[in-house]
């Protein structure tokens, strides 16, 4: 039975959340590319995705808010906590070629507080 697209997105938070970098293998293409664009960075392949994560100093926990997609492109928005108490807000981009992924793109941003001057056309979340 093939994974949907879901599974695979769930099962790779599952394995991050576990602090199993080698759980990932079985989600990702071998050839798989990971793009971080606010810190300029492309990581391409197994090899340097093990390397990476595996040097990480601590994981993230990973809370999803919501998962959507379809087909071959997910979308993920969740919190990320690196054990700091200082969570990233993230967005992260799948695409997948069958039923693993073949590109991640992941947008981390930094809560900030929102000016007063726009308190009429907002609601706060």
């Amino acid at each position: 039975m093939e994974r949907t697209g879901r599974d695979v997105v769930e099962a790779l938070i599952a394995t991050l959340n576990a602090g199993e970098v080698a759980g990932m293998d079985p989600v990702f293409h071998e050839d798989a590319v990971i793009e971080w664009p606010q810190s300029g960075e492309r990581i391409v392949g197994a090899d340097n995705r093990r390397a990476i994560y595996g040097a990480f100093p601590q994981l993230p926990h990973i809370s999803p808010r919501r998962i959507t997609g379809e087909g071959d492109l997910w979308v993920v928005e969740a919190d990320l906590d690196y054990g700091d108490g200082d969570p990233y807000q993230t967005v992260f981009v799948f695409e997948l070629r069958g039923d693993r992924i073949a590109r991640e793109t992941a947008y981390w941003t930094k809560p900030f507080p929102a000016p007063e001057w726009r308190s009429a056309w907002v609601e706060r979340i």
